[in-house]
């Protein structure tokens, strides 16, 4: 079932799941950012989280946080920031993580994640802030990984094009082999899953991935 060669082939007993950029002002119908088909594939998510923590494996769910004033934002989204966006808010509705992917209600430290610390909901699942688009990008998240014995990373949330795809890139330059679940993320398109596959990512479906870490 596992694709790849003995370099890139995933890893079940050593995975983590990254769930990136689930926030409500990203899914929700009133957002002030949603993304089509978020919505749509968080049940697909809701499962991979349910059976990563059933198997005691690594969950890390990476947010997005914009200061009122813009400072942290990325140039393209400064301005409108500045002009009084409010996009992921730190302490806002908007910036919490959709409920039915956390093992209980949760709101976000948002203090501590931005000061670069990670949020510990269980002894395996954490929520990390990143600054820009790539989860690796000025975060811990590498070394974090790295302590918990992860080789295989496994990815899902909102909208490929930015930060999920440029996590995996970043996450393949560090020799991770990956999973790129292809139902349980919003934005993603053909060409997208050819070049993933062509560095090495293993792109499949939720139920083809169950099954891989239930072998």
């Amino acid at each position: 079932m596992a694709l790849g060669d003995r370099y890139t082939r995933p890893r079940a007993d050593s995975a983590a799941l990254l769930l990136i950029d689930v926030q409500h002002d990203f899914y929700a119908d009133d957002a002030p950012m949603r993304v089509a088909g978020t919505s749509e594939a968080i049940p697909a998510m809701a499962k991979l989280a349910l059976a990563f923590r059933q198997r005691g494996l690594p969950i890390v769910h990476v947010v997005r946080l914009y200061q009122p004033d813009g400072s942290n934002a990325d140039l393209v989204r400064r301005e409108s920031i500045e002009h009084r966006a409010r996009i992921a808010l730190p302490g806002s509705a908007g910036s919490q993580i959709a409920p039915e992917l956390l093992p209980k209600a949760v709101e976000l430290d948002h203090n501590m994640l931005l000061s670069g610390g990670l949020q510990k909901l269980s002894a395996g699942e954490h929520i990390i802030y990143k600054p820009r688009w790539g989860a690796f990008y000025g975060t811990s998240l590498d070394e974090h990984l790295r302590a918990s014995g992860c080789s295989t990373l496994v990815f899902a949330g909102c909208n490929f094009p930015n930060c999920p795809r440029t996590s995996i890139y970043e996450a393949s330059e560090r020799d991770f082999r990956i999973v790129l679940v292809s139902d349980a993320i919003s934005g993603l398109y053909d060409r997208g899953i050819d070049e993933c596959r062509a560095i090495g990512v293993d792109v499949r479906d939720t139920s083809l991935t169950l099954a891989w870490l239930a072998c």
